[in-house]
């Protein structure tokens, strides 16, 4: 072969695909290897049949799946087996964590969470090797070897590349050249003969007919094969991915280095892969989104080169300069493109996996916050000119009278909303002030702080909390329901109020996600996010239990084993035939089996029933157990609650009495507590929140000042911190203690009182930071 002809192919080999001779209306490199306008799918082009295992198979997948778990869990294969036979029993991680301890071995909430995940992602990814092994037996082409790999692989990315040489393509340079007739050359190159002539082997495959006008269109074709052959080959595409995420550098740049962003930073920015925080690649994300940044992975290709051409070719040969061609060809048109694709979305998902483990953490802290019970509360939805609605509740949370005033601008009605306020508050004895703190917050709490100091004979004090998510709550047909009388934003007002008096109760009205106490929650994949947060709800409502005769249908749709039809079912049973008198009358309830009754009725609370212990977390098939352990005591029933009872029950050693009581320790030491405390919550041991009486302005800041303040947010980099002002504070995580502090929920949660100190204030931008070290004296 002439030079002219090979450095005719070696430079065509990186022309788009339209560029060479013949391939008119051919996918470019890019849909060849994403399919980016093809189906969102990626499995879909095949149909999909139902496979029928034998049991011997079945048993062989439960055990692979079982072994897998227990190893990446580290937990013993016996828990994790009891775990996954609860599961597909139907039962609910609350339920299987608080009445299934002895069969579990005490495993927490958060292990079986951690069970049930794995156990369905294995199970799907099981799923998806029999119907690859399936596919690709039915092209007849399925080896041992292949079987092997493919029921031995780890994740769904190490199936797909051993499945891609056998998946159905669109139309591709590859496919082209295939339908030309020349794959017999493309086979002859990769023989890598030592003798002959690539031009004059071309030339016979020399045809008007097929498309093919020149040796040059043979070999381009032939070359065309083996690129695609390339990039499909499983093992080198694990070793660039690799490479790529061990070595790889993610650069950032501005489209415009004039323009102002808040991604300033990532203008002229680089940071190796593997060092990227989760919060840094998901900004990166959404500035490259926003079409303010570009983004590019960069690697080293002559290394790669190297390595798949070490993979190639096996010596000195008269094509091997056409193979190294063929190698760098493959690279940088096929793999390159889709193996960044791929990382880039591996960094997303763990970017994604950090966003949503922080906002489902802070969304626990926030749920389980202290309720503020017994007050009268007027809470207070700011705002300008529509005014600021006010809306009184009563120590149930009932709402008693509803108003606005203009106290803000442009109206500025300040002694007119005065009279009103202070109608209301002698009117109903109102103790506590409850402010949103959304538009016109702080303007409205100088107002309240200025009313208090002139109320002097009462013992007011205001509270500001976060309204996010009131206003979808408002819209909601839920308070379209409860409240068909009112506006959106005196409906808004009443939810404001009753944030603080029990903050589950209210907050569980509202899409989690709506919530906003997390990072880049609108970045993550909404759907990962909901399962998650209706997770941690989950776990919130069961962890506190509801009072079965006053929960709203929000509250008990969380319940273990209730959906929203069986909670509006609880709901409608109750309003025909009054208030519950025990846990048992549930059974009575519409739809609500045997199955569900067991799941639930140990999170219902029943206070002031017929049986102490319906208002205990102590579950109905526990009761016996009660009634043999208060035998053993010569005690009655009526005495719980009573000082003899509980001295007496902190004196008793569960493993000493769980034999003679035929009662596992875990469930003997749940019931002996649960009796300490009957109809305990477990929020009051939440510390309460701040209340003021006046306002702290950012000109009162200066470096050092010390105060008190509440953590509002914990993300990666920090916390947020509301002292009083109106923007919250920044506690940078090397402020949050002395020493190392690998992330600041180790440190902090939403909802803790801490002591901080002004580190700086930044007036431009109304910004303060702040330390939680103690200033040295």
């Amino acid at each position: 072969m002439t030079m002219t002809i090979l450095d005719t192919m070696m430079n065509k080999c990186f022309h788009a695909a339209g560029e060479a001779s013949g391939n008119a209306g051919v996918k470019s490199a890019e849909e060849e290897q994403a399919g980016s306008k093809g189906p969102k799918n990626k499995y879909e082009e095949e149909p999909k049949e139902k496979l029928v295992l034998s049991e011997e198979k079945k048993a062989e997948i439960q055990e692979r799946i079982l072994k897998q778990i227990s190893a990446e869990l580290q937990l013993p294969a016996s828990k994790v087996q009891t775990t996954m036979g609860l599961l597909d029993e139907g039962n609910t991680i609350p339920f299987i964590a608080r009445y299934r301890k002895e069969m579990t071995g005490e495993l927490d909430e958060n292990q079986l969470r951690d069970i049930e995940e794995r156990l369905q992602y294995l199970r799907n990814l099981e799923d998806r090797k029999l119907e690859v092994v399936r596919l690709i037996d039915e092209q007849g082409k399925l080896t041992a070897e292949l079987r092997k790999s493919i029921e031995g692989a780890a994740k769904l990315q190490e199936i797909e590349d051993l499945y891609r040489p056998y998946r159905q393509k669109r139309k591709t340079r590859a496919s082209v050249a295939k339908e030309r007739g020349l794959e017999p050359l493309a086979e002859w190159i990769w023989k890598q003969p030592r003798q002959g002539s690539l031009e004059q082997e071309a030339e016979r495959y020399v045809n008007a007919d097929k498309q093919v006008a020149s040796a040059a269109d043979a070999i381009q074709g032939a070359m065309d094969i083996l690129a695609e052959n390339i990039a499909d080959d499983a093992k080198i595409r694990a070793w660039v991915r690799r490479y790529t995420q061990d070595q790889g550098v993610l650069h950032t740049e501005a489209k415009d280095a004039k323009a102002e962003s808040v991604y300033e930073m990532y203008y002229a920015y680089q940071e190796p892969v593997k060092r990227l925080p989760p919060h840094r690649i998901l900004a990166i994300n959404r500035g490259e989104r926003e079409e303010v940044l570009k983004v590019n992975l960069v690697v080293a290709v002559d290394k790669i080169h190297d390595y798949i051409a070490r993979q190639i070719i096996k010596g000195q040969s008269i094509v091997q300069d056409v193979l190294r061609a063929v190698v760098e060809d493959a690279y940088k048109r096929l793999i390159a493109p889709s193996i960044e694709r791929e990382v880039r979305g591996e960094m997303t998902e763990m970017g994604e996996e950090q966003a949503i483990k922080i906002f489902a953490e802070n969304l626990r802290n926030l749920l389980l916050q202290a309720p503020v019970k017994g007050h009268v509360v007027l809470g207070v939805d700011p705002a300008y000119r529509t005014g600021c609605k006010l809306a009184v509740i009563d120590d149930t949370g009932k709402m008693l009278e509803i108003a606005v005033t203009y106290p803000t601008p442009p109206n500025n009605k300040v002694a007119e909303a005065k009279a009103k306020f202070k109608q209301l508050i002698s009117k109903h004895g109102v103790e506590l002030i409850v402010i949103g703190n959304g538009t016109a917050s702080r303007e409205t709490e100088q107002f309240v702080a200025e009313l208090i100091g002139e109320i002097k004979e009462q013992k007011l004090k205001y509270l500001i909390v976060s309204e996010a998510g009131a206003s979808v709550y408002s819209a909601s047909k839920l308070a379209q329901t409860e409240f068909p009388d009112l506006d959106v934003a005196e409906r808004s007002a009443i939810s404001i109020a009753r944030r603080l008096q029990d903050p589950l109760a209210e907050l569980v009205k509202i899409e989690p996600k709506a919530i906003g106490v997390g990072q880049y929650q609108h970045d993550v994949s909404q759907k990962r996010l909901d399962e998650n947060l209706k997770a941690v709800v989950e776990s919130a409502v069961n962890h506190v239990g509801v009072d079965l005769n006053t929960a709203s249908p929000s509250l008990l749709s969380y319940v273990s084993g209730v959906n929203a039809t069986l909670a509006k079912n609880i709901v409608k049973y109750r309003e025909e035939n009054g208030k519950f008198g025990s846990r048992q009358e549930l059974s009575k309830v519409p739809r609500l089996g045997a199955k569900t009754f067991e799941q639930c009725v140990g999170f219902m609370r029943i206070p002031g029933g017929g049986n102490p212990l319906d208002n205990t977390p102590i579950h109905p098939e526990s009761y016996d157990v009660v009634d043999r352990l208060f035998k053993e005591l010569r005690l009655e029933l009526a005495q719980l609650g009573s000082q003899q009872l509980l001295a007496l029950l902190q004196t008793l050693e569960p493993e000493e009495l769980a034999p003679k009581l035929g009662v596992g320790v875990p469930t003997l030491r749940d019931i002996l507590e649960s009796l300490q405390r009957p109809g305990r919550d477990p929020r009051d041991e939440v510390p309460a929140p701040i209340f003021r009486t006046d306002v702290l302005q950012l000109e009162d800041l200066v470096p050092g000042m010390e105060l008190t303040g509440t953590v509002r947010n914990v993300i990666d980099f920090g916390a947020f911190v509301d002292i009083g002002i109106k923007n919250d504070g920044l506690v940078h995580i090397s402020q949050l203690k002395n020493g190392f502090v690998k992330h600041p929920m180790d440190v902090v949660s939403v909802g803790d009182i801490v002591q901080v100190w002004v580190l700086n204030v930044d007036q431009k931008k109304g910004r303060v930071g702040l330390t939680m070290k103690k200033p040295q004296q």
